[in-house]
Order: C-alpha cells, then structure tokens, then sequence
C-alpha cells in the first residue's frame, strides 16, 4: 500500500487497466484523493468489486463525473452506504439510471438529503419499490414535487407511515394533482 500511496499524480494515469485491477483493495484504499482523481475512465471502469468496496468517501468525492459514471453497476452494490455519502449532488445527477438502480436500500437510507434532492427524474422513476420503501421521513421532505410525481404509484404504496406523515402539503397537493 506504501508503494501505491509514493505514486506521483502524474504516474497515476500512466498505469495500465490491467496494473489498475491487479491492485488489491488496500492500495486502492491507500490512494491519496488527488491521485484517485487522476485515474481516467478507464481505469475506474477497470477496479474490481473488491476494490470499489475499499474506497473512501473523500476519494469518491475526489472523482469528476465522469470517473463516476464510469463506475460499473454492478460495483455501485458494493460501495458501503458511508462511502456514498461522499458523492457531491453533481455526482448524483451524473449516475446512470441503472447505477442509481443498483443502489441497495441501506445506500438509498444512507444517502443525504441534498444527494436524494439531486436525483434526477429518471432516476427516481427507475426506483425499484424496495429503494422507495428505504427512504426516510428526513429524505421525502427533501423530493421535489416533480420528483414526488415522477414516482410510481407501488413505490408510493411501499413507503411507510411515519414517511408519508412527512410528506410537504405541496408535495401532497403535486400528487393530488397527477
């Protein structure tokens, strides 16, 4: 890990994707943000479920957009619900709907209110009724009307009692209305 962390962020992006994946998730968790934020698209795409469940919520944070749409889906299931919290909201507005998808429902409980606020309508669409059923009282204050109405009428069903008690008098009225 000692080795990993002496790279230089000019050196970073010079390792090939196969170096990348032959990392083991301590050296991947050994990285400095500044080198994290060096890595390019392809090798982001190249880290193994292993190593993306390493990661930090500062390295997370340190990635440009497009680093994090280049996360694999299936890896997104594997980053714990601590280290998603590090997303900034244009990270959030930059994951596909299938990334968003593939949150699990502790990732979805542990998003900020300022991160479920950035999600996009699609994403919100694509929902699954368990990822609704995740949200918390203090996450459905923070939905848009838009967003609220985007949802699908099971997904709505599915959240609990003391979520929908939540729920704004604009955003009932937005529902009232679709």
């Amino acid at each position: 890990a000692a080795q990993i962390a002496a790279l230089t962020t000019t050196q970073i992006p010079s390792l090939t994707t196969a170096q990348i994946a032959a990392l083991t998730s301590a050296q991947i968790k050994a990285m400095q943000t500044a080198d994290v934020a060096q890595l390019t698209t392809a090798q982001i795409a190249a880290l193994t479920t292993d190593q993306m469940s390493g990661l930090t919520s500062a390295q997370l944070a340190a990635m440009s957009t497009a680093q994090v749409a280049a996360i694999e889906t299936a890896d997104f299931a594997k980053i714990s619900a601590a280290a998603l919290a590090g997303l900034t909201t244009a990270q959030i507005v930059a994951l596909t709907t299938d990334q968003a998808a593939a949150l699990t429902t502790s990732q979805i409980a542990g998003l900020t209110t300022k991160q479920i606020a950035a999600l996009t309508t699609d994403q919100v669409v694509d929902l699954t009724t368990s990822q609704a059923a995740a949200l918390t009282a203090t996450q459905i204050t923070s939905l848009t009307t838009t967003q609220i109405t985007a949802m699908e009428t099971v997904d709505l069903a599915a959240l609990t009692t003391s979520v929908i008690a939540k729920l704004t008098t604009a955003q009932v009225v937005a529902l009232d209305t679709t």
